[in-house]
């Protein structure tokens, strides 16, 4: 079975918003990224309802309210100076380092 894996352009840190679903407009941090899946964790997006065991004292049981996956193609990066949702471009320095570039302004990300 061949995979048919991409590169992310979203990195952790990143501020994105989302595109399509049922969180469509919502903006967040990127709490992690999953290459393997293609897939992002955003802060305050597909939040998804656990029922926990409780596990001892240190670890009580309740209803816990935590952030799920969704899938990369789904949200756009937010750049910080336009403040605007972007596609992501590279660009060669002249040191010979490869950075993340907003295609609207210019700016480049941090990475």
């Amino acid at each position: 079975m061949a995979e048919n894996r991409q590169k992310m352009q979203i990195k952790k840190g990143d501020t994105v918003e989302v595109i399509s679903g049922k969180d469509k407009a919502k903006k967040g941090k990127v709490l992690s990224v999953l290459p393997k899946e293609g897939k992002v964790i955003v802060e305050g997006v597909n939040i998804l309802t656990k029922h926990q065991k409780a596990r001892g004292i240190d670890q009580p049981g309740g209803i816990i309210h935590q952030e799920g996956p969704i899938y990369a193609s789904k949200v756009m990066v937010v750049c910080n100076k336009c403040n605007k949702k972007t596609r992501i471009a590279k660009k060669i320095l002249e040191d010979g380092s490869r950075v993340r570039v907003c295609k609207q302004c210019g700016e480049i990300f941090n990475d």
